[in-house]
């Protein structure tokens, strides 16, 4: 591999590396509890469902999840994730996929 490639394979995984932590960084900014107003009681509807709507997951989660894989020793192992959802960054991946790709993403370092 020529050293320009690795230059370039290097700029991008700092650059995969700084996505990973704004993503940390907006994450834990949205769980500081003095930010977060009091939940306010709803009035239980009259007939319940069976459960409750399965919760949209946001970029940001899944970008906390995989900045941790990575941090973790799983770069190659994100990317092969990404790519399983036809992208080279999760910017490329769609919303569709994120709950698919949260839960391979969990999976790893648990499985093996």
């Amino acid at each position: 591999m020529s050293r320009i490639k690795l230059l370039l394979d290097v700029v991008e995984d700092i650059r995969s590396l700084a996505d990973s932590l704004q993503a940390v960084a907006t994450a834990l900014g949205q769980s500081d509890p003095e930010d977060t107003p009091a939940p306010v009681p709803a009035a239980p509807p009259e007939s319940a469902p069976a459960g409750p709507p399965p919760k949209a997951i946001t970029l940001e989660e899944v970008r906390a999840v995989l900045a941790e894989r990575s941090h973790d020793g799983y770069t190659a192992e994100v990317r092969g994730l990404l790519q399983k959802y036809g992208a080279d960054k999760l910017s490329g991946v769609g919303p569709k996929h994120y709950a698919a790709l949260l839960k391979d993403a969990e999976v790893l370092g648990h499985g093996s």
